[in-house]
């Protein structure tokens, strides 16, 4: 397969991941914003959207102070933003089309009407009623290309590239959300446990559409923080955690390697991030340092991504 194609099937399925991140972090953002916290500052509930999304240098570099709306705009329209669900939306139509004969037709028709139908929303219009419903729009138009691509493409080395663009965005969210939680959601004079950091727990869980299955996993009256963890990294049956996002990229990276007779560098990086997310356990890592461990994970993943690119001669 040529590289422009395999890169535009890459970033087709890379984009129309991150446009469906980018409405569950705000779906964060608005939650928590609307929950009284005393000693806090709401714009401190923006910000760390903002540093989730890796957007707060490009907010900044237009806006003077942050505001619900102000981040709103930014981050599901603003044009000069390239992790915009508009620019995000835009790229993954404009990877397609370039790749048409590569994809099919019920792959096309969903995207190119996700961009359509996007295109028409006036931003001015987006008020705080309309917010819930619109952001669940752009999750359910994700979804459904997602689900043709899964019901109509062949197996073949365009499957895959879409499986590594997919599940490395979603890997690299799910880092993010977490360790924003630890290091900028939760509360100087809240205990850990208490009832609001239980809540801020239970909306991060609903922005990934697991808080019914982490009910059905743990069976426990209350969200532990330690459980929360396990389940976004090491559960491999959650399809957001790290360890399930790992398994699909390990196993196209493998499916690519008998197709192509070789084991390039990226096949070995994916390999090796897999093996330790399956042998490693939850004490391990809180002893190493949450932080941490999210941290080499956002870099192993970004890191795989410009390796395969060079694997595979990414135009």
């Amino acid at each position: 397969m040529l590289g422009r194609t395999a890169a535009s099937l890459f970033w087709t399925s890379r984009y129309n991941e991150r446009a469906e991140n980018m409405a569950r972090l705000l779906e964060v953002g608005y939650r928590i914003a609307m929950t009284p916290r005393l000693g806090q500052d709401a714009a401190d509930d923006w910000r760390s959207t903002l540093v989730s999304a890796g957007c707060e240098s490009r907010f900044f570099a237009k806006h003077d102070e942050i505001n619900k709306r102000a981040v709103m705009l930014h981050m599901l329209f603003d044009p000069d933003n390239p992790s915009s669900v508009r620019s995000c939306i835009e790229a993954a139509r404009n990877n397609a089309r370039s790749v048409r004969t590569a994809i099919t037709g019920e792959m096309w028709e969903s995207i190119n009407t996700t961009y359509i139908e996007f295109m028409e929303v006036r931003p001015q219009h987006m008020s705080d009623d309309r917010l819930p419903d619109f952001l669940s729009w752009i999750k359910q138009r994700s979804m459904l290309y997602r689900g043709a691509l899964l019901g109509t493409l062949m197996r073949n080395e365009g499957y895959h590239f879409s499986q590594f663009g997919t599940f490395i965005e979603r890997a690299d969210n799910t880092a993010r959300i977490l360790d924003v939680k630890y290091w900028i959601l939760l509360p100087d004079n809240e205990m850990i446990g208490g009832s609001l950091d239980r809540y801020q727990w239970s909306t991060i869980l609903r922005s990934v559409s697991a808080h019914r299955s982490y009910r059905h996993a743990y069976r426990d009256a209350h969200i532990r923080p330690f459980n929360v963890a396990q389940f976004l990294i090491l559960r491999k049956e959650m399809p957001r955690s790290l360890a399930y996002c790992y398994d699909w990229i390990e196993e196209s990276a493998e499916a690519l390697a008998q197709r192509y007779g070789e084991h390039p560098p990226s096949h070995e990086m994916a390999t090796a991030t897999a093996a330790l997310l399956g042998k490693g356990t939850m004490g391990e890592i809180f002893q190493e340092g949450l932080h941490e461990f999210l941290t080499d994970m956002i870099t192993r993943n970004n890191a795989l991504g410009t390796q395969l690119a060079e694997d595979y001669h990414f135009a």
